[in-house]
């Protein structure tokens, strides 16, 4: 009802239509619960505004009241007949009653204080929750590949060794380099989430930036599983840790990996010097674990009982002794005792070794027509992107072996 209609209405009228707009608040959504809500707060300004009227006039009438004011029981005041007919009821055993408001103060005011705005105080941002995205994703090496539908990466596999001493007018001693190739297709990842249009406008906080930021930092973290675990199916990320069938079509030779069952003072050394040629020392790599092995390296003591290792964390990522590290969570831990099975657990070499080839730009789109009768707002993201193991033997794997071997 409009403003014009509820002033001409009596205080009866407009409680009852208070209590109406009661009922009908609790099936309402959106814009008519909105209009109710202002038409609830109308109501009660203009029962406000009839009390105090009300007040004012008693105070009028008391003030033009002519009997005498004389103070004491023998006053013709109105206040001391009334203190001297109390009086008499207690001496003789009678319950008496006193004015609320003179003894407590405001009454009203008591207990109406859920039906007044009181003020809220609500914080200007949304406190976010642990990191769950990996650093890997943004270290690893993307190729702009715009509109593309796959990517074929050349790779040496052995310069070749067949050098030698020849005799005069001989042939030359043979060396041929063996090449290989791995081919990364490009796999659609989707993120999709919704939320009621309420949550736009809720006060202050910006929850409708966290829900749409939500759908990108979920490709993030599908992404940095992906470039651990991708199991290289048709359109699917080849992870580190996989092994094709074929062994043509290993870039990794499983018979490099390397076995461990605990974090020692010499997992390290074992990893670092198990990786890469005969000839050098890489020193350009990154080991790739999960927190927990990472704690273990931090709970290793030397006989004297002081920490072996040296660690620097920083966040997501840090050194061992100075080696770098970077934390996933798509890794098994060396030091889970929970399971039997055969896992990857550690990988270790330079993240350039794996190439992740971006087909198109993460496309986030927020949308209101969908289920609008809903009031639902949904918000979606998507990318076209591949990757797997460009070097050959690029990587070093650690796996925990099947207990009992």
């Amino acid at each position: 009802m409009k403003h014009e209609e509820l002033v001409n209405m009596n205080m009866k009228d407009l409680k009852a239509r208070l209590k109406e707009i009661g009922t009908q608040a609790q099936t309402a959504e959106g814009e008519a619960l909105d209009a109710l809500t202002t038409e609830a707060e109308d109501i009660n300004g203009i029962l406000q505004d009839i009390q105090n009227r009300a007040n004012i006039a008693g105070l009028a009438a008391q003030a033009g009241d002519d009997h005498d004011d004389t103070p004491g029981e023998k006053g013709d005041d109105v206040k001391n007949k009334k203190r001297e007919e109390r009086g008499q009821s207690l001496k003789d055993g009678k319950t008496v009653q006193f004015n609320a408001k003179v003894a407590f103060g405001s009454v009203q005011n008591a207990l109406s204080i859920t039906q007044t705005v009181t003020p809220k105080h609500t914080a200007s941002d949304v406190k976010e929750t642990f990191n769950d995205v990996s650093s890997l994703v943004d270290r690893v090496r993307a190729i702009p590949l715009n509109g593309g539908e796959t990517y074929q990466r050349g790779y040496v596999k052995s310069y070749g060794d067949g050098a030698g001493s020849t005799a005069e007018s001989a042939d030359y001693s043979a060396t041929e380099p063996t090449f290989g190739y791995v081919t990364m297709e490009k796999q659609k990842i989707t993120a999709y989430t919704e939320e009621p249009e309420e949550m736009v406008k809720l006060p202050n906080a910006d929850y409708d930036s966290v829900v749409e930021g939500s759908v990108t930092r979920a490709i993030r973290k599908y992404m940095n599983r992906q470039i651990m675990i991708g199991d290289g199916t048709s359109g699917k990320f080849k992870g580190i840790f996989h092994n094709p069938t074929k062994a043509t079509e290993q870039v990794i030779d499983p018979a490099t990996d390397l076995f461990m069952k605990a974090i020692t003072d010499e997992t390290l050394d074992d990893i670092i010097y198990g990786y890469g040629g005969d000839e050098e020392v890489e020193d350009v790599a990154v080991l790739i674990l999960n927190k927990k092995d990472l704690k273990a390296f931090a709970k290793l003591k030397d006989k004297q009982g002081r920490k072996f290792y040296t660690i620097v964390n920083h966040g997501n990522t840090g050194t061992i002794d100075g080696v770098p590290y970077v934390i996933n969570s798509a890794c098994k831990a060396v030091t889970d005792t929970q399971t039997s099975t055969a896992e990857y657990c550690m990988a270790y070499g330079p993240l350039s070794n794996y190439e992740m080839p971006i087909f198109s730009d993460i496309d986030a789109r927020k949308s209101t027509d969908y289920k609008f009768k809903q009031g639902q707002i949904a918000y979606r993201a998507d990318i076209f992107a591949g990757g797997a193991v460009a070097a050959y033997n690029g990587f070093i794997r650690v796996k925990r072996p099947e207990t009992g071997k």
